[in-house]
C-alpha cells in the first residue's frame, strides 16, 4: 500500500485540527479573568527574572486577502499614532505592577504592520519599553517587516532602537498567485529590503513563505523557494495556508476552486522541504527550517525548542506579556487575552485598567497534556517519565492515551520504554497525533487543514 494511501485511510486529508501554538487553544478561552486579576499575575512574577514581551500593531496599509490575523486597514498614519499613544498608557499600567529587576528575554513587534509607525514613534516606543524592562544581555528584539511598508528612515530607527532580528513575510513570489491573494510584493523589493537589513548589521533574518495557495504548483513553489534562498534567511517558516473564510471574511475574495487539494498540499510541502534541506537548512518541527548555527536549530538539537503564538521558538521565559489589542499573554497560571477590538482595548486602557476579556486558568491536567502536545510538536516524542515526574500526569490516563495512539496510527508511531515517538514517515500526522492528547472538544470547522 502506498504511503499516501495509508495517510488517506488515517484521515489526514480530511482532518481539521489545531496548530497548537497554545494549549488549550484560544477557542477554549472564557471570560473569567479581570484586568485586576491580570495585574495580580504580573505582580507574582519573581523579581530579577526574565520575561518576554509581544507588542501587537494591528494596522495595515492594505488588507491581504489570504491573511486571517486580526488587522484593520488605514490610509494614514493618524490611527497608528493614536494607537501607539495608547500603547504608552498600557506600558505605564505594566510599570505599576511589574516587580523590580525584570529584563526582557525577547521583545517582538508583530501585526499587522509595525513598520507603519513613523521613525519617531519607533524610537519612542522602544525607549519606553526599555525604560520599564531593559533587554537582557543575550536578549532578542525582533520586528515583522513588510517590504512594501519600509524605508531607510524606519530601518535606521529600528536599528538604533536595538532590533537584532528581522522577519519578512514573503508568501509567494509568483505574480499570478500574489494577485489572487491580494499581496503584491515583487522579488526585487523583497531583496532590496533584505539587503538593507543586512547592511545595517542585522545578522538574523527570518522569512515566512506559504504552501497551499491558490493556483500554486510544484514548479511555482520551487521557483519561489529558490528565489527566497538567494536572500539567505537564517530561519524559514513554511506555513500551510489556512483557508478559513467563515472566520476571516476577507478570504471570501479567494475562489475556493483555485486551491490545491489536500494531497496536492502535501506534495507542495515536500517539494519546498526537499529544496530547503538540499540547501543546508535543518528541519525544525513540522514547518520551520533554520541554518545549523541559528539559535532555533541549536535549541532543537538541545531539546529546548518551544511552541508559542509565533510558532516555534527558542524562548524559554516562563512569562510572555502581550500588549495591544487582541494580544495574548501566557503566565504559569494560564492565558489572558486583551480585548480584540481596538476601540474596546483603548477604552479600558484609558480608564486605567488592563483590557483582559478572555482567559484560561490552567488545570493540573492542562499542564501535562500541554507539555505532551508541545513535546510531540517540537521533538516528535514524549517522555512518560517527564510527564509524570515533572508535570504530574496520571500514569493510568497517560498510558491509556499512548495505547490509543498506537492502535490508531499503527506503524506511524513507535512506543518505546519511556513513551512515544513519531518516526519521519509519520510526521505529516503530527497535529492529528497531538490532538489525541487534547482534552477539550473541537469543532472541525474551527481549525485549519491537518496538512
Amino acid at each position: 500500500m502506498s504511503h499516501v494511501k495509508q495517510l488517506t485511510q488515517l484521515g489526514l486529508f480530511d482532518a481539521r485540527v489545531p496548530r497548537y501554538t497554545s494549549y488549550p487553544t484560544s477557542p477554549q478561552f472564557s471570560g473569567d479573568l479581570s484586568g485586576s486579576d491580570f495585574s495580580s499575575w504580573i505582580r507574582q512574577i519573581p523579581e530579577n527574572s526574565q520575561i518576554s514581551l509581544y507588542v501587537h500593531v494591528p494596522f495595515c496599509r492594505r488588507l491581504c486577502w489570504f491573511c486571517a490575523c486580526r488587522t484593520q486597514g488605514t490610509r494614514s498614519e493618524a490611527p497608528v499614532i493614536a494607537y501607539v499613544k495608547s500603547l504608552g498608557q498600557e506600558l505605564e499600567l505594566l510599570r505599576k505592577s511589574l516587580p523590580k529587576g525584570i529584563t526582557l528575554a525577547r521583545l517582538h513587534w508583530g501585526g499587522g504592520t509595525p513598520t507603519l509607525m513613523p521613525p519617531a514613534q519607533i524610537r519612542a516606543l522602544a525607549q519606553h519599553i526599555f525604560d520599564i524592562a531593559p533587554l537582557a544581555a543575550d536578549g532578542e528584539f525582533s520586528v515583522e517587516i513588510d517590504p512594501n511598508e519600509i524605508d531607510e528612515a524606519r530601518l535606521d530607527a529600528l536599528t538604533e532602537a536595538g532590533m537584532n532580528r528581522a522577519s519578512i513575510g514573503v508568501q509567494d513570489f509568483d505574480p499570478g498567485i500574489q494577485a489572487i491573494i491580494g499581496r503584491d510584493q515583487s522579488f526585487e523589493i523583497t531583496k532590496a529590503t533584505a539587503d538593507a537589513i543586512r547592511a545595517r548589521g542585522i545578522t538574523s533574518l527570518n522569512a515566512d513563505i506559504l504552501y497551499g495557495l491558490p493556483d500554486q504548483t510544484n514548479h511555482k513553489i520551487a521557483e519561489s523557494i529558490q528565489k527566497l534562498l538567494t536572500l539567505g534567511p537564517d530561519r524559514i517558516a513554511l506555513y500551510g495556508y489556512a483557508h478559513v473564510p467563515w472566520m476571516a471574511r476577507r478570504q471570501q475574495m479567494i475562489p475556493s476552486d483555485t486551491l490545491p487539494r489536500p494531497e496536492e498540499r502535501l506534495d507542495l510541502f515536500e517539494t519546498a522541504r526537499r529544496l530547503l534541506l538540499w540547501d543546508g537548512y535543518d528541519e525544525i518541527g513540522i514547518d520551520h527550517f533554520a541554518r545549523p548555527d541559528d539559535s532555533l536549530a541549536k535549541a532543537a538539537k538541545a531539546g529546548t525548542l518551544r511552541r508559542n503564538f509565533q510558532g516555534y521558538t527558542d524562548d524559554t521565559a516562563p512569562v510572555l506579556v502581550g500588549l495591544g489589542a487582541s494580544s495574548i499573554s501566557r503566565f504559569p497560571q494560564g492565558y489572558a487575552q486583551n480585548a480584540p477590538a481596538t476601540a474596546a482595548w483603548k477604552k479600558a486602557i484609558e480608564a486605567g485598567q488592563f483590557s483582559t476579556t478572555r482567559s484560561h486558568v490552567f488545570t493540573p491536567a492542562d499542564l501535562w497534556r500541554g507539555r505532551a502536545i508541545e513535546a510531540l510538536m517540537c521533538d516528535f516524542r514524549l517522555s512518560r517519565a517527564e510527564l509524570i515526574d515533572q508535570y504530574g500526569a496520571d500514569p493510568a490516563i497517560l498510558d491509556s492515551l499512548i495505547d490509543t495512539v498506537v492502535v490508531r496510527f499503527g506503524q506511524f508511531v513507535r512506543r518505546g520504554p519511556d513513551g512515544l515517538e513519531i518516526p519521519h514517515e509519520g510526521r505529516a500526522l503530527t497535529r492529528m497525533i497531538a490532538a489525541m492528547f487534547d482534552e477539550y472538544g473541537m469543532a472541525a470547522t474551527g481549525h485549519s487543514s491537518a496538512v
